[in-house]
């Protein structure tokens, strides 16, 4: 599978687990929505002061499973490093990411004023790695 397959999967599938490293190196498992940038890049919307957002700072590896609306349908999985990018500069990412999942905002003042008032930010997640290589 290749970085671009996984793009496409991600296009018709949002729901996701990534898992970031605590301290102590044990895993931290967050349920997510990832979407795609203007660009194709896998994105997710956090919070600045997410343990996640704090785990990727410290340590940008990751790893991402996301899976079909059919629990037991097709999946993925990917690795890679990820980039956290903090506003004013996430907002036209935030923006593009709501649209790749939900589509057009009603308002879009209102999701700004939210994505300010949240401290959103943008986790880009850059594709090293995606699976699976063979099932089983």
């Amino acid at each position: 599978m290749s970085p671009s397959s996984a793009s496409e999967f991600v296009r018709a599938h949002h729901r996701a687990v990534l898992a970031t490293r605590r301290r102590s190196g044990r895993p931290q498992l967050s349920p997510v929505l990832v979407g795609l940038d203007g660009g194709g890049e896998l994105v997710v919307s956090s919070r600045e002061t997410a343990i996640k957002t704090l785990n990727l700072r410290r340590d940008p590896g990751y790893d991402l499973v996301v899976l079909s609306d059919a629990f037991f349908g097709p999946w993925i999985s990917v690795h890679g490093q990820a980039e956290i990018v903090s506003l004013p500069q996430a907002l036209p990412g935030l923006e593009d990411y709501y649209r790749s999942v939900q589509g057009e905002h009603p308002d879009w003042g209102e999701y700004r004023a939210a994505m300010e008032r949240e401290r959103r930010v943008l986790i880009r997640l850059r594709v090293e790695e995606v699976g699976p290589r063979a099932s089983g």
